[in-house]
This record gives structure tokens, sequence and C-alpha cells, in this order.
């Protein structure tokens, strides 16, 4: 049977194929995610390769749940059984695997794209799946055994049918007892949960690490390389018969000599011990609430305000054109869910973040459509950051900032009540000095579009790729506009006359409109 693999993704989808008889995992170069094309690119390459099997990487974070990643890929393998309605789609479980994928590309010592990453995770996603399903064996010798036993006589027959069945007994009599014994602990006489052995050297723990990547063959040779169990070939078969709809986590355990195959199973697929975390950024928020979150998964005020403050010069940096030196990180922390060590530091964590800022930027030439609109990076990526506070649909998103620029072109403040607010947050979050929305929009900060022209100062929040996009192609359609809000029913109202805007608040916006900044 023959497979195609996917690692999707929100920008890009990872390819492999490979024939489930050979079992060698194929990388195919990476498919764009552009507005559903990917959908006839797949369904092209399927009918290509004559394949209507397809295996898709199921997202899991180190608890074994299912992340807004995993929801994700469900939704594509819906949208993709529409697109190709034969296809049959499987999922497997999986973890870290563009880790595991960047770092393969990097020991093979070449120059390698994010696409490539992409691809080499899909061959990763689907060797663990060829590995989990058994192949079938070659026919070849299966088909010189049968030619061979038709030619034997009758009575020669009987008597080699005799001797196998013999010979089975004997050998299955001794294979369970060779299966069974390595089952056991490789000290079965001891019983750690007496206190009295917590100083015997079977009870001790050894600390045993399984590194993003590894298979079950991996995690049983290192096993028994480091004395915990007897064999490593019955750990596989065991795992095989018992565990396999399961995943083996990421993880350091502690592990003694005395637990049993089972036990040490139990624990390593329950992922107790397991040391990733998901920590998940959405975009349009802000540097104050990542502070909280990072806060939340243990990393303590000190180092996170030190990390922050930081000027940051990996291969991304070019995104801070523009950017004043007092400037902080606000705008270029991407959203997105991502998996992080334990052991990551907080600089690890941002520098994740402004790469993906950075490939999104690049992959969709935002610079220079920026440029075309008159701003340098750094403008664009704060008006963004105001179109993502202000709109939550792309359709909206793209009126808006039209409506922006044409208030700009005019000369008139951008009169945007989300940059109050970001001004009063960095201030007074808690609403102690500024108590009502009067007080609010007057206070005297650069943040504050109604008392100053122009853009704020930077920006507002960290925008998302597609609040990125729509400010850097805005809506022509909507060049007469000046003024928008949101209505108490959630759309998105427009005039081109500030007479025609008061008529929409009283037509509109009753509720919404007097909420608290």
């Amino acid at each position: 049977m023959k497979l195609i693999a996917l690692d999707v993704g929100t920008k890009r989808i990872g390819v492999a194929k490979a024939d489930s008889a050979v079992r060698i995992a194929v990388p195919y170069p990476a498919v764009e995610v552009e507005d559903g094309a990917e959908f006839q690119k797949i369904a092209s390459l399927a009918r290509a390769w004559d394949i209507n099997s397809f295996v898709l990487g199921l997202p899991r974070n180190s608890q074994g749940e299912e992340t807004e990643q995993s929801r994700y890929v469900r939704k594509f393998a819906k949208e993709l059984k529409q697109a190709i309605p034969d296809a049959k789609i499987c999922f497997q479980d999986e973890s870290l695997t563009s880790v595991e994928a960047e770092k393969r590309l990097k020991n093979r010592k070449k120059g390698y794209k994010k696409g490539d990453i992409d691809s080499e995770a899909a061959t990763i996603i689907l060797q663990d799946f060829l590995e989990k399903h058994t192949g079938k064996p070659t026919t070849k010798a299966a088909a010189a055994r049968h030619q061979s036993v038709k030619a034997a006589k009758p009575h020669k027959l009987l008597m080699a049918l005799f001797i196998v069945i013999i010979l089975l007994a004997g050998a299955a009599a001794g294979a369970y007892y060779f299966y069974d014994y390595n089952l056991q602990p490789v000290f079965t006489e001891v019983d750690c949960d007496d206190s009295e052995n917590s100083t015997v050297a079977a009870c001790k723990p050894v600390l045993f690490s399984i590194e993003s990547g590894a298979g079950v063959n991996d995690v049983a040779v290192d096993l028994k390389n480091a004395g915990l169990i007897r064999n490593s070939i019955v750990f596989q078969i065991y795992y095989r018969l018992n565990y396999s709809d399961y995943t083996i986590k990421t993880g350091d355990y502690e592990l003694t000599k005395a637990m049993s195959m089972e036990q040490i199973i139990n624990l390593i697929v329950d992922g107790k011990g397991g040391d990733v975390f998901t920590l998940t950024f959405n975009p349009g928020e802000t540097v104050r609430d990542l502070k909280a979150k990072l806060a939340k998964v243990g990393y303590d005020g000190a180092s996170i305000d030190e990390a922050l403050s930081q000027a940051y010069e990996g291969s991304y940096n070019w995104i801070f054109e523009g950017k004043p030196e007092d400037a902080g990180l606000e705008g270029y922390l991407y959203g997105e869910t991502y998996e992080f060590y334990q052991s990551d530091t907080v600089e690890t964590i941002i520098e994740r973040m402004l790469t993906e800022m950075a490939d999104v930027i690049e992959e969709n030439d935002l610079k220079a459509k920026f440029e075309a609109q008159g701003l340098n990076l750094y403008q664009g990526i704060t008006l963004a950051s105001i179109v993502q506070k202000e709109a939550n649909n792309a359709a909206d998103q793209a009126k808006v900032a039209q409506v922006f620029y044409n208030r700009l072109a005019q000369g008139m403040s951008l009169g945007s009540d989300v940059t109050t607010q970001y001004a009063v947050d960095l201030v007074d979050p808690d609403r102690q000095i500024y108590t009502n929305n009067a007080e609010a929009l007057q206070i005297d900060s650069p943040y504050n579009t109604r008392l100053y022209a122009g853009l704020p100062y930077g920006p507002i929040s960290n925008p998302g790729a597609q609040a990125l996009k729509a400010t850097a192609t805005p809506d022509g359609e909507a060049s007469n506009y000046l003024f928008f809000l949101t209505g108490d029913d959630g759309m998105m109202y427009y005039s081109d006359t500030e007479a025609g805007h008061n008529q929409n608040i009283q037509n509109h916006c009753q509720e919404l409109c007097n909420v608290a900044l």
C-alpha cells in the first residue's frame, strides 16, 4: 500500500510518501498554505502518485492531550476529504517532530529551509506510522517454500509435518518461558514499596531520558543498556502487542531495576516525568499577557523581565528595522501554540517567537508591501497591531486598515480607542486612576491616537499573519470610508461622514460603545 504523510501547519504542509512494502519514507517539497489552494496541490500529487491513503500527524502535548493545533489538523482532514472524496485518512500521534526534523537536517551539514523541516517532519510521522503497523512479508521466499512442499511426496510431507509439530511445540514452550522471563524486573526478589529496601541498589532511582523523535526500538535499546530491562526485543514485542495505540512521551523519568516492563511502559506512555510544556500565545495578546503566561508555567519574574529587556541579534533581527532603540518587543512576538522543554530559557522562547515572526514577514513579502503603502516595517507592524485589536476576521481587517490609511492621508487622527486602552494599561492596569472612559480618553500618552495624530509610538499588541497581511494589502473598496465601529451584534459598520458614524452608533452600538476601556 502506498501512503502520503502530511505534517500540517498553518503556513506550510510537509509532504512525504512511502510504500508499506518497502517501508522507507521519502520527503517531497512542502506545500504552501494559500487560501485553500493547498488542497488542490495535494490532490494533484495524490493523482500523480496514484495514492489515496493519507497519514496526518496529530500533535499532542506532554500529557498526551490534543492541542489547538490538533483541532486544526482534524479540521484540515475534513477539508481534505472534501477535496479528495475517496481519500482514506489516518492520524499518527506526534510530538516535537519539527524539533527532531531540524536536528536531523543539521546533522547532514547542508543548507535547508523551513519547508525542508516540514517535509522531514512528515517523513518522521510516516516512519512512526509504518513502524506501528507492520508491513507484509516479502512473497518470493514464501513462493519458493510453496513450490518445495508441492513437489515433495505425500509420506515425506506427513513425516515433515509431524517433526515440525514436535519442534513447534517445544519451541513454543521455550519461547513462552523466554518471553515471560524477560518481562520480569531485572531484580525480582526486591519489594521497593518496603521502606527497609529504599537503600537497596535495585530500588535506587535511575534517571532515564527519552529525547524527541526516539522510536520504540531506540527506547528499548537504551533501557537495556541502562540495565533497566532484561531484553530489548521482548520490550518491542510487548509494546507492540499491548500499547500500539499509545505514544511514548519525551522526557526524563526516574526508573528502578525492580520495575517490570509493564510498569516502565505505563510510566513512559503516561508521560509522567515528561519535561515538555505547551505555550499558547494568541494573536492580539500583549507582552503583559506573555509575562503572566510564562510566570504561570514556572518562570520567575526577574528572568522574564531580563529576557524581555535584552537586544536580540539572531538571523531574524532585520525585522527590527525602524524600531526605536528604547522600544520593547511588543508587536514582534508571534502568536502561536508552541512546545518547549522545561529547561528552555525565556530567551529561547522569545527567539522562537521572533523567528516565527520573521518567517511570516518574509514569506508574505510584507516589508515591500508596507513600503508600497508608505510605511516602514516598524510602522506597518504598529498599524497591524491596531487592526488586530479592532477587527476579528480578514475581510473586516482589510477594510479597517483602509479606513486608517484614509484618515492618515487626510491628516486626521486615527481615533482608535484600543490604542487609548493600551496607554491606560501601561500605567493603570487595575483602573485605580482612570475610573471612567472620559478620563481615560484624555490620558497624555503617545499611544492616545485621539489626542495625537499619526501612528502611536509603537505596536499595541502582537499581530497575527491575518492582520499583518490585511494591513499590507488593504481593501481598496473601502477607500471612501473614514469611520467604523463594531455593533452590539458583532458586525462592523462603516461610514464616510461623522454624521453617518453617529447614526451607526445610535442604530447599532448602544451597549458595546459604552463598555469601559
